[in-house]
């Protein structure tokens, strides 16, 4: 099963646009009344009955059953009734933001942090639609239940074959969006380890280093905008909070964050789509993500998008046709990619590798590039040799192995 993710830029009219902003406001109480409601059922449990603090902590009856998303759901049917306001909003809409809410709270629980908060007036930015008898879109109208036919720019046609499946509606600063997610029942199968192989190590000096000997410089997105930014929040402080002055305010920081967004998204796609120019297998190092967004160059490893960018490079080079793979991070700048001696820990401002034993002299990032590519193509070993000599040789199996050449890099 094939399923893509197309965006498209759609043009509500007046009545529809505040239609959508009544949607907004009243699944975000939804989520927020959920919320509080599994808040209250965990604190009222998280001591014993007879050592409860009747003034901080709400008393919830011990037979009482934990509100997950099942019942909340049926709680949600009850309150549709009562509330003319829910009643207005299709039940479906309702009903994906407390899936919305319940998926926060297993993504928690595999991370073991990240306690979804309460969302403030104006957070919740994306509605969902997840269910259509018909296609939606009609020539340049996609078709919402309740609101109507709203324009839609179809800037690329969607491909024959695909059906739309659900469409999320998001408010962005620069305007309303739609995310058609299209289905088709046709199988691609996985990328197979075959060609010329390659391995990126990602940094702050610069934002990748290929095994070839290649360096891309990195972008500083947000720190070339922060005196902006900071320039703009000064403007928002002096506002009155609630006023038309304010909410221009607002708008205009949410329209340089949009932007920072897109330069930086744009540019992963750039360099993902060079790196799989004339090569079979990528090979990158399995980053921890969560501690490198902290400490003091948490600013710049998040400006950098580590995480981002691996994830558009996966999508990439499974578009492409590019087997890629992660593979061990330990100690591949304190390996010499020549002799596999351990030269010991560098500091950060130690940019250039250099082995005592061998002798051999690069740039310490392209060194620890070949180092993951030698890890990568460790770990796919024989499939790849004999992939590589029945496409080179035209011949069912050549009994020579290339693993012995692992130690010689590539430049």
């Amino acid at each position: 099963m094939l399923n893509l993710a197309y965006s498209y830029r759609i043009y509500p009219d007046t009545r529809q646009e505040a239609t959508l902003l009544n949607w907004l406001e009243q699944c975000r109480r939804v989520y927020n009344y959920a919320l509080a409601e599994r808040k209250d059922w965990m604190n009222s449990r998280k001591c014993a009955v007879n050592a409860c603090s009747l003034r901080a902590e709400y008393i919830i009856p011990a037979d009482t059953p934990y509100p997950n998303y099942y019942a909340q759901k049926r709680n949600l049917t009850q309150a549709r009734k009562i509330f003319p306001k829910f009643d207005a909003v299709h039940s479906q809409v309702l009903q994906e933001a407390l899936a919305r809410l319940d998926k926060s709270f297993r993504f928690m629980q595999q991370r073991e942090f990240g306690f979804p908060r309460f969302k403030k007036f104006g957070q919740f930015k994306s509605l969902l639609f997840p269910q259509f008898k018909t296609n939606p879109v009609t020539g340049w109208q996609v078709k919402l239940p309740k609101i109507g036919s709203v324009r839609l720019n179809l800037h690329r046609p969607i491909p024959e074959g695909m059906i739309v499946k659900q469409v999320r509606v998001v408010n962005k600063a620069s305007g309303w969006y739609a995310m058609l997610v299209l289905e088709c029942d046709v199988s691609i199968p996985d990328a197979m380890p075959v060609g010329n192989a390659i391995g990126i190590d990602l940094g702050l000096e610069k934002f990748l280093a290929v095994s070839t000997g290649k360096l891309i410089a990195r972008p500083k997105f947000f720190l070339q905008l922060q005196s902006k930014l900071k320039w703009l929040q000064r403007q928002l402080k002096d506002k009155v909070k609630g006023s038309n002055n304010y909410r221009k305010a607002q708008h205009k920081i949410r329209q340089l964050h949009e932007h920072i967004h897109n330069t930086r998204r744009e540019f992963h796609f750039l360099v993902a789509h060079q790196l799989c120019d004339r090569v079979g297998m990528i090979f990158a190092e399995d980053l921890n993500l969560k501690a490198t967004s902290r400490g003091m160059l948490a600013k710049h490893c998040l400006d950098a998008g580590w995480g981002g960018f691996l994830q558009i490079l996966g999508w990439v080079c499974k578009k492409r046709g590019v087997y890629f793979a992660k593979v061990d991070p330990n100690g591949t700048s304190q390996t010499c990619p020549q002799c596999q001696v351990h030269t010991g820990k560098k500091e950060l401002d130690v940019r250039v590798h250099h082995c005592t034993e061998c002798g051999y002299t690069t740039d310490r990032d392209v060194a620890a590039a070949i180092v993951v590519e030698q890890r990568g193509l460790t770990a796919v070993g024989q499939t790849v040799v004999l992939a590589v000599e029945v496409d080179r040789l035209g011949v069912p199996l050549m009994q020579q192995s290339l693993m012995s050449n692992l130690g010689k890099p590539t430049l």
